[in-house]
C-alpha cells in the first residue's frame, strides 16, 4: 500500500466566502484544515479534489444515495471517490427493475397508503428503487455500502471489487474472492466437516451495481459484515406474486448468502465493521495514491457526532449526513424523487400478472387458485410504467357473462395505477361490476387473493 505524505501549503477558494491563505505550510495546515459541513458541496466540486474519502453518518437510503450521485455529478471529471455509508433496513432494487416481482412488498413499509400512525410500523423495511442497475438487495446495519466514483477511462468491473477483498483479507477474512460475476464470494471454514452439501460452495457477501457516464463511473456495492437478519432475506426479497407476473425488468440473480463475521466466530479478537471501514480506506488510498494524513483523518471521521470535513491541497475527507443532504439544494431535489411514489412504481418496465398461462408470453403452469375462488375465475393485468393498460378479471364459468365481466371491470380500471389502488377499492370495484350473481364470499375472496399478491398486507 502506497501512501503520501501531505505537506505543502494551499489556498481555497478565491472568493470572499472563502478567505485563507496558508502562510507557513505545517503550522497554518494543521490550524486551517478543518471544514464545517455546509462547505461540502464546494470542496467536492473543487477543481483541484482529485482524492476524496466519506464516510456517512446519516442511515437513511435516500440521503445517502442522493449524496453519492451529487458526487458522481459534480466531482471533477479526474477525481477518485470512496464513499461508504450504513443504510437503515430497506431493500434497494436496480433502475430497471419491477418492485411487485423483487420485493415482498406486504412486509415492507407502506409508503401507497396515509396509515395512522398507530397502525403504522416504523421498524419495517423501506423500499428503494436506486438510479443505477443490477439486483434487489437488502441494507440493514450490519451491511457496509461502498461506492467508488472514477474516471471511465480506468474503470474495470473487478477493480473496486478486488479493492475491498484485499481489505477483508487485511483484517483476516482471507477466504473471500471475486467470482466471474463480479460479486464477493466467502468460502466457509467449516465446509466439509459435517455440513450440508451446499455449504460447500462459497457464500455470496457481496453484489454489485454500476453506472457509467460519459467521464465517469459509479460501482458501488453491499457487503454483508454482521446482519442481524442474515436468516431472513429471503422474506423480504420473495414476492408472492413471482409465479405469476412475467416482467420486460432485469431480474435478480438469488444466491446464498453469509455475514463475514462469520469467518471470526473462533477468533481471539472481536469483529467490528469499523475496522473493515479504515481498511477499504486504506486500501482506496494505495489504489490511486491518496496521502496518509488524508487516510488518517478519513478514518477518524466517525467518532464525530456531526458532519465535518477535512481538506488538503488536492483532498477532501470527512464526514457527511442530513445536514447535506437536506441543506444542499441539488442533494435535497434527489431526495424528493426517490421518495416520490412516480419514482419507485412508475419507473417499473412493462409486465403482466396473469393466473393462466399465456401463449408465446408466459406460458408457465400456474399453482391452483385457493380453493374458495370458482374454477373458471381469471385475473388478468398489462401493466406500463405502473398502470393498467389492459385487463381481463372475470369468475363466471359461462364464456359470455365472463367477457361482460371483464369489461366492465377494465372499464373501471383502465389507466389507473396498480400502486394507487387500496385493497377497500378493489373490494368495491370488483363488487360492483363483477355482477349481482357473484356471491359476496366470492368477491372478498378474489379481492383477497389479488390484493395479497399485488403487496398489501
Amino acid at each position: 500500500m502506497r501512501l503520501l505524505l501531505c505537506t505543502s501549503p494551499f489556498r481555497l477558494f478565491p472568493s470572499a466566502h472563502f478567505q485563507w491563505q496558508f502562510r507557513s505550510s505545517a503550522a497554518a495546515l494543521r490550524r486551517n484544515i478543518s471544514f464545517t459541513g455546509d462547505q461540502f458541496a464546494q470542496l467536492a466540486s473543487r477543481p483541484s479534489s482529485k482524492h476524496q474519502i466519506y464516510q456517512s453518518l446519516s442511515t437513511d437510503p435516500y440521503v445517502n444515495l442522493s449524496i453519492e450521485h451529487f458526487l458522481l455529478q459534480h466531482a471533477p471529471a479526474d477525481s477518485s471517490i470512496l464513499f461508504l455509508y450504513i443504510n437503515r433496513p430497506c431493500v434497494v432494487i436496480g433502475r430497471n427493475q419491477n418492485p411487485w416481482l423483487e420485493t415482498n412488498l406486504r412486509v415492507l413499509h407502506n409508503d401507497r397508503t396515509e396509515l395512522p400512525q398507530d397502525n403504522a410500523n416504523p421498524t419495517a423495511p423501506l423500499y428503494v428503487r436506486r438510479r443505477s442497475g443490477g439486483g434487489a438487495v437488502f441494507h440493514d446495519e450490519g451491511n457496509l455500502n461502498y461506492s467508488v466514483i472514477s474516471p471511465r477511462a480506468t474503470f474495470t468491473r473487478n477493480k473496486h471489487a478486488e479493492m475491498l477483498v484485499r481489505a477483508l483479507h487485511h483484517i483476516g477474512a482471507t477466504t473471500t474472492s471475486v467470482n466471474d460475476r463480479h460479486d464477493i464470494v466467502m468460502k466457509l471454514d467449516n465446509a466439509g466437516e459435517g455440513t450440508e452439501e451446499s455449504d460447500s460452495q462459497p457464500r455470496k457477501i457481496s453484489g454489485s451495481a454500476f453506472k457509467l457516464t460519459r467521464e465517469r463511473a459509479l460501482h458501488h456495492g453491499t457487503c454483508l459484515l454482521d446482519s442481524p437478519n442474515i436468516d431472513r432475506l429471503g422474506s423480504f426479497l420473495r414476492s408472492p406474486a413471482r409465479e405469476y407476473m412475467m416482467s420486460k425488468g432485469v431480474d435478480s440473480v438469488r444466491s446464498p448468502v453469509a455475514n463475514v463475521s462469520s469467518a471470526f466466530r473462533n477468533a481471539p479478537v472481536s469483529f467490528e465493521i469499523q475496522d473493515v471501514i479504515a481498511s477499504v480506506m486504506g486500501e482506496f488510498a494505495g489504489l490511486y495514491g491518496t496521502c496518509a494524513d488524508a487516510v488518517r483523518r478519513a478514518q477518524r471521521a466517525h467518532v464525530v457526532d456531526e458532519s465535518e470535513l477535512y481538506a488538503g491541497e488536492d483532498w477532501v475527507v470527512g464526514a457527511v449526513g442530513e445536514e447535506q443532504g437536506f441543506g444542499e439544494a441539488e442533494i435535497r431535489k434527489g431526495i424528493e424523487e426517490m421518495r416520490s411514489l412516480e419514482w419507485k412504481y412508475s419507473q417499473t418496465p412493462r409486465f403482466i400478472f396473469s393466473t393462466d398461462p399465456i401463449e408465446g408470453e408466459d406460458p408457465r403452469e400456474r399453482p391452483p387458485l385457493p380453493a374458495s375462488l370458482p374454477p373458471s375465475t381469471r385475473a388478468f393485468l398489462r401493466l406500463k410504467h405502473g398502470a393498467i393498460v389492459e385487463s381481463h378479471i372475470s369468475t363466471s364459468s359461462d364464456t359470455s357473462i365472463a367477457s361482460e365481466q371483464a369489461t366492465r371491470v377494465h372499464e373501471a380500471l383502465k389507466n389507473r395505477k396498480l400502486h394507487e389502488i387500496q385493497p377497500d377499492q378493489w373490494m368495491q370495484i370488483l363488487s360492483t361490476h363483477l355482477g349481482t350473481e357473484e356471491e359476496l364470499s366470492t368477491t372478498e375472496a378474489l379481492s383477497r387473493f389479488i390484493t395479497e399478491k399485488l403487496g398489501w398486507a
